[in-house]
């Protein structure tokens, strides 16, 4: 198993942070089964404020760069992005690597 850890910061505005956390409670089905077929084993998201920090947990040939491209292409995987977007403060067809950072494991 591979591990990602990503950090993000949404927008300054508590009513868009709310309809974000609603969302994802709601993440459509074709976006949990896109996650599958590239080898997102798990994906977590925790929040403390505007700060997001996402676990990603993946198959062992999972390639980041190759994998996430191919994840961008799946059914409804660009609508949900735009839809999200919003709430990020990024431009609607940003990729996930313009929006989530890399974290660096240091422990």
């Amino acid at each position: 198993m591979k591990r990602y850890c990503q950090t993000l910061t949404l927008v300054d505005d508590e009513e868009k942070i709310a309809k974000y956390v609603e969302a994802h409670k709601h993440v459509w089905p074709q976006i949990i089964k896109g996650q599958h077929i590239v080898g997102i084993m798990n994906m977590q998201i925790y929040r403390h404020g505007r700060l997001l920090f996402m676990i990603m947990d993946t198959v062992d040939t999972f390639d980041f760069e190759r994998d996430m491209a191919r994840l961008a292409t799946l059914p409804r995987q660009a609508e949900w992005e735009a839809y999200v977007s919003q709430f990020q403060g990024c431009a609607a067809n940003a990729r996930s690597d313009e929006k989530w950072q890399m974290m660096e494991r240091i422990y």
